[in-house]
């Protein structure tokens, strides 16, 4: 893998970790979800998908929302201006590394 290369350089390694990467292009794509939803979609465990969630939420990536709807605690999740543009910078970062790989 060439070191020069400063695409790779520049990942967001806190992106980059798969399970965080899931759960943040599945939110760039649906604009907003609920913890369950995301957990369905994601197959992880409560307790991984609210880790990673408070990983990204520390970074100011994600918004956590926190409410009730008919007397029932309901979580919902968005991507922030923050984390919508790391994404965008992310893919863009990933794209230059790959085109720059020999065939």
């Amino acid at each position: 893998m060439p070191t020069n290369n400063p695409g790779i350089q520049n990942i967001d390694r806190l992106i980059h970790e798969p399970a965080r990467l899931t759960i943040i292009a599945q939110l760039y794509v649906i604009q907003s979800a609920d913890f369950l939803f995301l957990q369905h979609q994601t197959q992880m465990t409560p307790g991984n998908l609210s880790a990673h969630l408070s990983k990204l939420e520390e970074a100011g990536y994600v918004e956590v929302i926190k409410e009730f709807i008919e007397r029932k605690p309901h979580t919902a999740l968005a991507l922030t201006s923050k984390g919508r543009a790391a994404f965008k910078e992310y893919l863009r970062n990933i794209k230059q590394f790959v085109e720059k790989l020999p065939e």
